[in-house]
């Protein structure tokens, strides 16, 4: 019963302290091109993480779901490392950062959803089908902002592979 309110916690630090690094790396300007790659993924990796957790019982969630998250990280941070390497800054856009917003939500919402299934007032099916809502939700908008980002950066893409 109490797993639930320490995941809450726990997850809740995280995108807390996540939220502090990016401000006070801009604030002090510490936002250096190492951070901007590895802190997309570091946030990719702890959000994935969270999400196979839920395909385990009670959540259940089809994995599916974890591999489009996966997916659409592994594409967008390979195109965004490579095109660095070869002196190519791939800027974050708009959609990738409100995806990582929509994909914390859909957390915080499954484990929300857990307090009430821990206390026996809601079913496993009834927690399964929030999950697969609020997850199928996220995984829509993340295949849009994975596409949304190849399509706005096809130019740079294009001249990293003409160098190759």
């Amino acid at each position: 019963m109490t797993l639930p309110f320490v995941l809450l916690g726990l997850f809740f630090i995280s995108e807390l302290t996540d939220l502090f690094d990016g401000y006070f790396a801009r604030k002090y300007e510490q936002v250096t091109e190492l951070g901007k790659i590895l802190d997309p993924i570091a946030d990719s990796i702890t959000r994935i993480c969270a999400f196979l957790t839920f395909t385990q019982a009670p959540v259940n969630l089809p994995v599916l779901f974890v591999f489009i998250f996966l997916y659409r990280d592994s594409v967008v941070s390979t195109l965004r490392t490579i095109c660095a390497l070869k002196g190519y800054t791939l800027a974050a856009r708009s959609s990738g950062k409100i995806k990582a917003v929509i994909q914390a939500v859909a957390i915080f919402i499954i484990i929300v959803a857990m307090i009430p299934h821990s206390m026996g007032m809601i079913s496993n099916e009834l927690l399964q089908m929030v999950a697969i809502l609020v997850v199928g939700l996220a995984s829509l908008y993340t295949i849009y902002s994975g596409v949304e980002y190849i399509l706005m950066n096809q130019g740079y893409i294009s001249k990293m592979v003409e160098t190759t």
